[in-house]
């Protein structure tokens, strides 16, 4: 054996050590605790602002360190360690703090930390999905998620089926092929035909941009993407929507699908999803409703209301990496007709699925899923389920949003902020609008809110995200971390005042 064999052993014996793993994991729970026990106190920087450079020079710093340290052979365990612990701090110091009770940017939760840890049972043991076989427990763990989650919508046991993915984008785009494929007829083998009017997909004005990639991918394209007419509450009006098919159906434009939303990404609106259903039902168009954020709300008595309806749809997604708190990637797609589960892909892959066994093809989940390899996404939340039970998704949904009408609430008691709707979720848009500014032409209110919005983040004292209406910029918060309370919210308004004096001092 050569001796640069010898020392390609010595390395690799060192990276898969056990005992590593042990100290390292004994000070990641150690950092991270301490983190999170700050953090989520209030103290400290929501953002840990920098510019991109510095940060990938700091990054790259440490990956020059990695290379001349190992050009001389293995760490020990202590200096290992020791470098694990300065990652590890540069990962805390360094990023999104979304625990933080003043995050209320992004649909991206502060998730509960506990799911990490499943997750990361997962991931050290490199638990992967695509046929039974490799991941007969993860494939478990998703099917009786399915099951339950589906049957909490309302949904009937055994006439749906459903699988998890990485992300509602990929959840959107798979539930829309499968929609293609059944409407278009052999469009999988033949792509999508040319000949007469081409195909369209009508969608919620305001849907999420992942749709209209959707159409482009799935070789619609972008410019047949029809967008729905809207009413006073920016939902999916009916009565347009069903002037909308029959003059689409009259032209012979074929209808992919209806894409709904519940909800809305702008400011949170909810689709009447019975009424739209019915429309759709009478056009014999399949309906598909993007419930990435809002779907959680059948765990709660006081919000399922909003999704009455959307057991009708016959496809539907919900991330459960959003309002159900866990931590990114888990997303759930769902056809309420059992039969279409496999229409969205065709494929031969003899390595793979062995005809000896079709019982087992059923359980074969990468026949439903763009992904081969799939990371087993479900463990995080089939762990706190089944630890909580499901009141604490509907006491998550209740809190954050209670907070959202409360907001709403102090933003209409404010003489120099406009609530620019009335928010049915944690969603809520608004403008700042000192007295300096009421008479001010919209583009120049317009830029006061990007500007004060960029002072306010890059501080450190909140995170918040723009968004605009009716073409002007305005700041949009979603109050999806649930230690969250009034009084940041109360904070918040005085911080963005001061942010706004400061602002309109330096302008002068």
């Amino acid at each position: 054996m050569s001796d640069s064999f010898a020392t390609a052993r010595q390395r690799i014996t060192a990276a898969y050590d056990p005992r590593l793993l042990d100290v390292a994991g004994r000070k990641t729970i150690e950092l991270v605790v301490e983190h999170l026990t700050r953090i989520q106190a209030g103290n400290g920087k929501v953002l840990n602002w920098n510019p991109p450079a510095p940060n990938v020079a700091a990054a790259e710093e440490f990956l020059r360190g990695g290379d001349q340290a190992g050009a001389s052979g293995p760490p020990d365990l202590v200096t290992a360690q020791e470098r694990f612990a300065r990652l590890a701090s540069s990962i805390l110091e360094r990023g999104q703090n979304l625990h933080h009770p003043h995050y209320i940017g992004h649909q991206v939760p502060a998730s509960i930390p506990l799911a990490g840890l499943f997750d990361a049972v997962a991931s050290i043991t490199n638990q992967v999905m695509a046929i039974y076989e490799m991941g007969p427990w993860a494939t478990a763990v998703e099917t009786a998620l399915v099951q339950r989650l589906g049957m909490q919508v309302g949904l009937r046991a055994g006439e749906f089926a459903g699988h998890v993915t990485h992300g509602g984008s990929l959840a959107n785009l798979t539930a829309l092929l499968t929609a293609r494929n059944v409407v278009l007829g052999d469009s999988w083998d033949a792509g999508v035909r040319r000949e007469g009017p081409p195909p369209v997909l009508v969608v919620h004005a305001e849907a999420h941009y992942c749709l209209a990639r959707s159409a482009g991918i799935l070789g619609l394209g972008t410019r047949q993407v029809i967008k729905a007419e809207l009413d006073d509450r920016r939902r999916i009006d009916p009565q347009r929507l069903d002037a909308m098919l029959s003059d689409l159906k009259h032209k012979g434009h074929p209808i992919v699908a209806v894409a709904a939303c519940a909800c809305a990404t702008p400011i949170g609106a909810f689709d009447p999803l019975d009424d739209v259903a019915d429309v759709c039902q009478r056009h014999g168009v399949w309906l598909h409703v993007d419930a990435a954020h809002g779907g959680a709300a059948a765990f709660s008595d006081t919000h399922r209301g909003l999704l009455a309806g959307l057991e009708r749809a016959d496809s539907f997604i919900i991330d459960a990496h959003k309002m159900m708190f866990v931590p990114a990637l888990c997303a759930f797609v769902f056809y309420r007709n059992r039969a279409h589960r496999y229409e969205a892909f065709q494929q031969d892959a003899p390595y793979l699925f062995d005809p000896s066994t079709p019982d087992l093809a059923d359980f074969d989940l990468g026949l439903r899923t763009v992904e081969c390899t799939k990371r087993a996404a479900a463990y995080g939340l089939w762990g706190v389920w089944s630890i909580f039970g499901t009141q604490l998704f509907a006491d998550l949904v209740d809190l954050t949003f209670g907070l959202g009408r409360r907001f709403h609430e102090m933003l209409v008691a404010a003489p120099d902020f406009e609530p620019l709707h009335e928010p049915q979720c944690n969603i809520v848009v608004f403008r700042h609008v000192p007295a300096g500014l009421r008479e001010a032409p919209p583009e120049e209110l317009g830029r006061f809110q990007l500007m004060l919005r960029r002072r306010l983040i890059e501080s450190g004292r909140f995170y918040i995200v723009p968004t605009a209406k009716d073409g002007v910029a305005a700041l949009r918060v979603t109050i999806i971390n649930p230690l969250t309370t009034e009084a940041d919210l109360a904070e918040l308004l005085v911080a963005i005042r001061e942010a706004g004096a400061t602002e309109l001092s330096n302008a002068r």
